[in-house]
C-alpha cells in the first residue's frame, strides 16, 4: 500500500509541478493588473466549487470502480473526500503558508461561509462520479483548478504586500497544497476505504 502511495505521489509530482508554475504565473499577472481582493474573493469561489465538483468526480468515480456501490457508502467517500481534502487544499494550507511568511491574512472556510454554494458543488460530481465514473480528465483538471484556488485564497484573503519576493515561497505552498491533498483526494482515500490494490497507471 506505502510503495503504491509513493508511486503516485512520485509519478504526479511533474504535474503538479507546471500547475504550480502556471499559478505563479496567474499570480504574476494578478499583482502586474493590480487586481483587487474583491475581484480575487469572486474568482476564488468560482474556482473552489468547481475544484470541488471534480474532487467529489474523481473521488466518487474510484471508489465506484473499486470499491461498493451502495449509494450511501458513495456519497459518505465522495462527499467527505472532496469537502475535507479540498478545504485542506485550497485554504488551510494557503492560510498556513500565509501565516508562515508572515502575511496578515484571513481564515476562511469555504464549507461553512458559503455552504450553499460548496455542497451542491459536492453533491453534482457525487452524482456524475457515480454515474459515469471516469477518473482520467476530472483528476488532471482537479489539479489545476486547485492549484489556481489555492493561489487566489492568497490574492483574496491575504493582506496586499510585495508579492514578487515572495513568489518562489509561493510556488512551494502551491506544490504542497495539491500535491499530498490531490493524491490524498482522488487515489489515496478511495484505495485505504476500498482496501484494495488498483492497477498500475489507473488514472
Amino acid at each position: 500500500m506505502l510503495r503504491l502511495i509513493a508511486s503516485e505521489l512520485k509519478e504526479h509530482a511533474p504535474f503538479t509541478a507546471f500547475g504550480a508554475i502556471t499559478g505563479i504565473a496567474i499570480m504574476a499577472i494578478v499583482v502586474v493588473a493590480n487586481v483587487s481582493s474583491g475581484i480575487s474573493q469572486t474568482i476564488f469561489y468560482t474556482l473552489h466549487p468547481l475544484h470541488i465538483v471534480l474532487s467529489a468526480l474523481a473521488t466518487t468515480a474510484m471508489y465506484r470502480k473499486y470499491g461498493s456501490r451502495r449509494v450511501w457508502a458513495v456519497l459518505l467517500v465522495g462527499y467527505f473526500g472532496s469537502i475535507g481534502i479540498a478545504t485542506l487544499s485550497d485554504a488551510v494550507i494557503p492560510y498556513l503558508g500565509g501565516a508562515l511568511l508572515g502575511l496578515e491574512i484571513e481564515f476562511e472556510v469555504p464549507f461553512i461561509e458559503e455552504w450553499w454554494l460548496i455542497n451542491p458543488a459536492a453533491l453534482t460530481g457525487i452524482a456524475i462520479g457515480y454515474l459515469r465514473p471516469t477518473t482520467k480528465f476530472p483528476h488532471a483538471g482537479h489539479v489545476l483548478l486547485s492549484t489556481w484556488a489555492s493561489l487566489f485564497y492568497f490574492a483574496a484573503f491575504g493582506i496586499l504586500v510585495d508579492w514578487i519576493p515572495l513568489f518562489p515561497f509561493i510556488f512551494l505552498f502551491l506544490f504542497l497544497a495539491v500535491w499530498l491533498p490531490c493524491c490524498a483526494s482522488d487515489i489515496v482515500f478511495p484505495l485505504l476505504v476500498t482496501g484494495k490494490k488498483l492497477p498500475p497507471h489507473h488514472i
